[in-house]
């Protein structure tokens, strides 16, 4: 046998496996057992039944199928609206991902390095101060030279300084004083603005020193439009949904798919679910209709889409890919690499386990769960949640939609999802 034939005989096959198409199957066929797999609809009919969840949508795919997709209860309580697969959710955070993929992207085109000071292309940025002391109606008044700048990674890794208005820190009334938002809003403002009044305030800690949840996803969105010269939705839509036929994703929905918009819910005790008027939570929503109402011109990189179960799969697919899905390659192999490997120490337990933009579980006994080392994922405000499992050549994602929220049952998904494995 020649040495073409023999190459041919082992690389087809794998090149196969990476472009075949992404469709359901029997669960027999990506290695799960059928019976196990029934305990995960009797576990969301449960909590729907209890009132802590008005519906969900939940997906699982391994080896490269779809081997569970399934809706459950109510889109809307109030009109009877069964829950539908392609029924439209509020994503919040997992927004994140995708700007994290779009600034790899543009790092793969030679744009800049990781490590590159993030002032050499938003020179607001530069020489950044650093908050030292309020004074008795929480207005700054004492901050201090910060010694290094901004990095791109810093921004990934949630290392920059920078925080959240709706989670309590030394900046949170400061933020709010400045009009800064936490992403979401219907109202006129837009990402540029937003960031430039974010380029006003002090640093919570050098850049680099420890983890703070916080804006820097929305400000690496904004670092995406200037690396690319296209609004975010816009660069988006070219270079990660229409390559990936995600079909269904959006800042913003068309007027043809607001139908398909999930309600929103608040879990409440004295009360139990009720629809939200967006104030019962930490994070404000100044019109509970988003994403269908208002002015539709911020584009939040860190917490605007919506989007289904399935348009959400075929992206975290393609990373499990290690970049491509049916033949449309969004990152390189190496870059994807890069995304797995757990960088910060969120708790100084000496295990890091934040990368760049994910959750990664790297030591399985002290995550004290079923799951897979190596494993990264994260979550949304709504209620939505994903997790992306190399080892097992495996991601699951599921989708209800209240804040706040009472239940566990996203993360007990994911322990029934692991033992139907065979």
């Amino acid at each position: 046998m020649n040495r073409f034939l023999i190459f041919l005989l082992i690389i087809l096959p794998f090149q196969l496996l990476l472009s075949q198409v992404f469709e359901e199957k029997p669960p027999e066929m990506a290695g799960f057992i059928p019976e196990r797999l029934d305990r995960i609809d009797r576990t969301i009919d449960q909590s729907i039944e209890k009132g802590e969840i008005p519906g969900a949508v939940a997906l699982i795919a391994r080896n490269g199928t779809i081997a569970y997709h399934k809706s459950f209860g109510k889109a809307d309580i109030e009109s009877d609206r069964d829950m539908k697969k392609d029924d439209i959710f509020r994503i919040a955070s997992m927004t994140k991902a995708v700007t994290t993929v779009g600034v790899m992207l543009l790092y793969e085109q030679g744009h800049f390095e990781l490590g590159d000071r993030l002032s050499k292309f938003i020179p607001e940025f530069k020489s950044p101060a650093v908050y030292a002391g309020y004074d008795s109606v929480n207005n700054v008044v004492k901050t201090e030279p910060a010694g290094s700048e901004i990095r791109i990674i810093d921004l990934l890794t949630h290392t920059a300084g920078i925080g959240y208005p709706f989670i309590k820190n030394d900046l949170s009334d400061s933020y709010e004083t400045a009009g800064i938002i936490d992403g979401l809003t219907a109202g006129d403002k837009n990402l540029k603005s937003q960031m430039m009044r974010l380029a006003e305030q002090p640093l919570l800690f050098e850049p680099g020193e420890r983890f703070e949840y916080g804006l820097n996803t929305d400000l690496l969105g904004y670092f995406c439009e200037v690396i690319s010269g296209k609004p975010l939705d816009r660069f988006f839509a070219e270079d990660i949904f229409t390559p990936l036929k995600m079909n269904d994703t959006y800042f913003y929905l068309p007027e043809d798919k607001q139908g398909r918009l999930v309600t929103l819910y608040a879990w409440l005790e004295d009360k139990g679910l009720v629809v939200s008027d967006g104030t019962e939570s930490s994070i404000k929503l100044d019109n509970p209709d988003y994403p269908v109402a208002g002015a539709k011109s911020y584009f939040s990189g860190g917490a605007g889409l919506s989007s289904t179960a399935y348009d959400y799969a075929r992206f975290i697919q393609m990373l499990l890919n290690t970049g491509e899905l049916e033949g449309a390659r969004i990152l390189s192999r190496k870059s994807v690499e890069l995304l797995e490997q757990p960088i910060v120490d969120t708790d100084d337990d000496g295990k890091p386990e934040i990368g760049l933009g994910f959750f990664v579980i790297n030591d399985l006994g002290q995550y004290g769960e079923l799951g897979s080392k190596g494993a990264y994922s994260w979550g949304g405000a709504f209620y939505t949640s994903y997790w992306i499992d190399p080892s097992e050549n495996l991601i699951g994602v599921f989708m209800s939609q209240v804040r706040p929220a009472r239940t566990d049952i996203s993360n007990r998904f994911r322990i029934l999802v692991y033992q139907a494995l065979q």
